[in-house]
């Protein structure tokens, strides 16, 4: 008697969690011994729907979540109240969740209350400071308590898991976005922005959205922009804008006018990844960049206080440069001006995974219920 497909859910709500965990999506998609449902909450809208469509995945279930100008408590209570009612209805053997956003928080606390295991994509990942990142320092702590499998991406993370005293499982799997960033990467994709020469002028590819940049730091950062490319005549800045207008709007201000400022609406993630690959050097609050860039070659000046990424500084494919505007562009002249300083980033190697970390989830897991039949 052939056994049933056990049922689970991966649930996801923003663009990276959709990039991050479309390639374990299509692991599981091809294991006959599963049957994955896709669930997402609508914490994000038309860049997830962008994310399914490239990889070809299609929502098995969508709560719609998202609202203007919604609040943390207000993703946490409709994904909440709409995931019980989800899990009760699909009744999963395990969910699966990706990363620190509110979304996988949600996700994961809604399967306690039912009692099913989480396995937690991207675990262990740390500053050590509650509010910085906020809100995703707390929401990755918070789900390390309560997921039974932990697929960490480096030694780090494991050790940081370890540390934590955590229950189930750890396990190291590198990270999942390498293994999307590779997919993509190979079908050589193109970035075309209006007005910007690639073969003109060194491209500074640029992304700013995290809370605590807001306000003052956010100023800083654009001031620090505006003096890499008032001393270095050669270079463009290429930033897409993140949607929420407390982000973009102080950007525009301050950079709209800039001849060799080139502000666009987010990037698709081809557009993304042939950017990155079109780049100089990449300046960022994002974390996921800071895995990516490496993979390809970039160097990363990482416009934050703390990174949840020490490898990648350890490891010299990043660099912490804060948010004052003379830190940042002191950082990323002597990157511009000094040929060995560049190509010691440049070539050091990407700590993050081998575009292999999916398979390794997917044999995890199989595992994970072999023994429950044991």
């Amino acid at each position: 008697m052939v056994a049933s497909p056990i049922p689970i859910c991966i649930t996801l709500g923003t663009r990276p969690e959709a990039i991050k965990l479309a390639p374990v999506i299509q692991a599981f998609q091809r294991s006959p011994l599963f049957e994955p449902y896709i669930v997402l909450t609508g914490q994000h809208r038309e860049m997830v729907d962008q994310v399914m469509a490239l990889f070809d995945l299609r929502a098995d279930r969508d709560l719609a979540i998202m609202q203007p100008k919604q609040t943390l408590t207000e993703i946490t209570c409709r994904a909440l109240q709409g995931l019980e009612q989800l899990y009760q209805e699909l009744l999963p053997r395990l969910v699966l969740v990706q990363g620190d956003t509110t979304t996988a928080f949600a996700a994961t606390l809604a399967a306690f209350y039912q009692q099913i295991p989480v396995g937690h994509v991207e675990a262990g990942l740390r500053t050590d400071d509650l509010y910085n990142p906020y809100p995703e320092e707390a929401n990755r702590r918070l789900i390390s308590q309560l997921a039974q499998l932990h697929f960490a991406p480096t030694e780090q993370a494991v050790k940081n898991l370890q540390a934590a005293g955590v229950t189930g499982s750890i396990h190291l799997t590198g990270n999942t976005v390498i293994d999307a960033l590779f997919q993509v990467a190979d079908r050589q994709p193109v970035c075309h922005v209006p007005g910007l020469d690639w073969q003109q002028y060194r491209v500074l590819l640029a992304t700013v959205h995290r809370r605590e940049n807001w306000g003052a730091p956010l100023e800083d950062i654009a001031n620090g922009f505006l003096k890499i490319l008032n001393t270095i005549p050669d270079t463009a800045l290429l930033l897409p804008l993140h949607r929420n207008p407390t982000v973009r709007e102080p950007l525009k201000a301050y950079l709209e006018h800039h001849p060799r400022v080139f502000l666009t609406e987010p990037l698709d993630y081809p557009a993304l990844v042939a950017a990155i690959k079109g780049s100089t050097l990449l300046l960022t609050d994002s974390g996921g960049l800071q895995e990516e860039a490496p993979s390809l070659g970039k160097p990363v000046l990482v416009l934050r206080e703390t990174t949840e990424r020490p490898e990648a500084v350890t490891a010299g494919t990043a660099k912490l440069v804060g948010t004052f505007a003379d830190t940042i562009a002191a950082a990323a002249i002597e990157l511009l001006t000094d040929a060995v300083a560049y190509n010691r980033m440049a070539t050091a190697i990407n700590p993050f995974g081998d575009g292999h970390a999916s398979d390794r989830i997917l044999e995890i897991v199989t595992q994970f219920f072999a023994q429950q039949t044991q």
